[in-house]
């Protein structure tokens, strides 16, 4: 099997970082990526919102240079992620990405 995605977008809020138990760097965003195109005749553009994860050294680099609105280039994996909301006890579900490889374009 074959998981990879790239996305080229803009950072939506600034990381969020946290250390586990045994020191390894977590770090928690979101990107926002963007299409535009062309309905007869009318201009339309659509954006994606999709949260990011990066694990150790990058996820400490990425904290260090990133903010939000940082344009960034993500490689990774897409990972689904499930839970039971402590609120309403409903389940609930997302994908992620867990970034593999970054450029910064800022």
């Amino acid at each position: 099997m074959f998981n990879k995605v790239v996305l080229v977008g803009n950072l939506t809020r600034d990381i969020e970082l946290r250390y586990s138990q045994n020191g390894s760097a977590i770090a928690n965003t979101a990107i926002a990526t963007s299409r535009k195109f062309t309905v007869n005749g009318e201009k339309k553009e659509e954006t994606c919102f999709v949260d990011i994860t990066f694990f150790g050294r990058s996820g400490e680099v990425a904290n260090q240079y990133l903010r939000k609105g940082s344009k960034i280039l993500v490689e990774g994996r897409l990972q689904f992620e499930q839970w039971v909301d402590k609120t309403s006890g409903q389940k609930r579900s997302k994908h992620s990405v867990i970034v593999e490889t970054m450029q910064m374009h800022d």
